[in-house]
C-alpha cells in the first residue's frame, strides 16, 4: 500500500512539473511572438518612413536660370518617385533675394522636420546651411559658382552642384569674334558671391593682354540698368558672370546693350535666351537633374559626398542678337564641342 501511495505521489509530481513546463513554454512562446510582432511593426514603420520623404526647395529669387533649375529638380524628383515606387513630397519656397526672408524660411523648414533642403543659389544655400546646423538636415545646394568662397565646403551635412565658370573661355570667345576690342565692360553686383572669382579672373586675363576695362556695379534692378546704360559708348563688349542680381534684369540690360551696338557675354544660357549675345557654360536643366539625384541618394544612403562641378563647354548664341549686332560667330565652332543657337524668349 505504501508503495502504491508513493507511486501515486510521484506521478502527481510529474504531472505538476509537466504542467509548469507547459505553462512556461506557452509564456515563452507568447513573449517570443509578441517580440516578433513588435519587431515586424518596427520594421514596417521603418520601411514606411524610408518610402516617404519631405524635401524643401528654397529658391533665392525669381529669374530664368533659377526657375529652370527648380523645374528640373521637381521633374526629376517626380520621375524618381514613380520609378522607385516611393513618395517624395516637396514644397517650394522663395526668398525674394532677402536674407531675413531666407532665414525665416530656414527656421520654418527645420521646425517642420523636412528630410532634406535644396537651396538654389548662394545666399539661399548659406542661410539654409546656418538653419540646419543644429539638426544636421542634409543641405544639397544647386548652382554655387564657388562653394569655397561662399564658405560651403568642409561641412558634413552640406554638398551640392557647382556651375563654376570658365572665365578664360568666355574671354577667348570675345577676342575670337572681336579681335580689335580696346575696352571691356565688367557688369556685376558687388554683393553677389558668384561674381567675385570670375571678375577677378577677367581682370587678370585683360591685364595680361593689355586691354582696358571699366567696372560698373549695382545691387538693385535700377542700379544695374543705370550701370549698363552708362557703358554705352565707353566699351566694345560687356562681361557678366553668373550674377543673380544682373540676371534679374537681363532682358532690359541685353536690350540696352544691343541697341548700343555692344555684345553682351554672360555666364549662363538663361541670359542668352533673355537677349544677351553669348555664353560658354553649363546646362541648367542638367544641373537641376543632377542635384535632385544627389538629394535622393543622400536620403536613401545617409552618405553626403563632396560637391560636384558640372561639365561646361557649351557655347550658346542668340542668333537674333548676333544678327542685330552684325557679328559672324562661326569662330565659336573651333572653341567648343557644341554650339547651341537660341532666340530671345517671349
Amino acid at each position: 500500500m505504501k508503495k502504491f501511495v508513493a507511486v501515486l505521489s510521484a506521478a502527481a509530481m510529474m504531472t505538476s512539473l509537466a504542467a509548469c513546463g507547459s505553462t512556461a513554454d506557452t509564456a515563452n512562446t507568447a513573449a517570443s511572438s509578441a517580440e516578433t510582432s513588435a519587431s515586424a511593426a518596427e520594421s514596417t514603420a521603418d520601411t514606411a518612413a524610408a518610402d516617404s520623404y519631405k524635401v524643401a526647395i528654397v529658391q533665392q529669387l525669381d529669374h530664368a536660370s533659377l526657375d529652370e533649375i527648380r523645374v528640373a529638380i521637381e521633374k526629376e524628383l517626380d520621375a524618381k518617385a514613380a520609378e522607385k515606387g516611393i513618395t517624395i513630397e516637396y514644397k517650394d519656397f522663395n526668398g525674394q533675394n532677402d536674407a531675413t526672408t531666407l532665414n525665416q524660411i530656414g527656421t520654418e523648414v527645420v521646425a517642420d522636420g523636412y528630410d532634406a533642403i535644396i537651396p538654389i543659389a548662394t545666399l539661399a544655400a548659406q542661410c539654409m546651411t546656418t538653419a540646419a546646423e543644429s539638426t544636421k538636415t542634409p543641405v544639397i545646394y544647386a548652382a554655387i559658382s564657388d562653394p569655397a568662397a561662399a564658405d560651403l565646403t568642409d561641412i558634413d551635412y552640406v554638398t551640392g552642384t557647382s556651375d563654376a565658370l570658365n572665365t578664360q573661355s568666355i574671354m577667348d570667345m570675345m577676342f575670337a569674334v572681336q579681335p580689335d576690342i580696346q575696352t571691356v565692360g565688367l557688369l556685376y553686383s558687388n554683393s553677389e558671391a558668384n561674381s567675385t572669382t570670375p571678375i577677378a579672373e577677367a581682370k587678370a586675363y585683360l591685364d595680361a593682354k593689355g586691354i582696358a576695362y571699366v567696372e560698373k556695379t549695382g545691387n538693385t534692378n535700377d542700379e544695374i540698368m543705370t550701370a549698363a546704360s552708362s557703358m554705352v559708348g565707353q566699351v566694345d563688349a560687356v562681361f557678366t558672370p553668373t550674377d543673380n542680381v544682373v540676371m534679374a534684369a537681363a532682358a532690359a540690360v541685353s536690350e540696352t546693350l544691343t541697341k548700343g551696338g555692344i555684345p553682351f557675354y554672360t555666364g549662363a544660357d538663361s541670359f542668352v535666351t533673355a537677349g544677351a549675345f553669348a555664353t560658354c557654360g553649363v546646362n541648367y536643366t542638367e544641373l537641376g537633374t543632377y542635384t535632385a539625384d544627389m538629394a535622393l541618394d543622400i536620403l536613401e544612403t545617409g552618405v553626403v559626398p563632396a560637391y560636384h562641378v558640372m561639365d561646361g563647354g557649351i557655347i550658346t548664341v542668340n542668333t537674333e542678337t548676333a544678327a542685330a549686332l552684325g557679328i559672324d560667330y562661326s569662330a565659336f565652332n573651333d572653341l567648343a564641342g557644341q554650339v547651341v543657337e537660341v532666340t530671345t524668349a517671349e
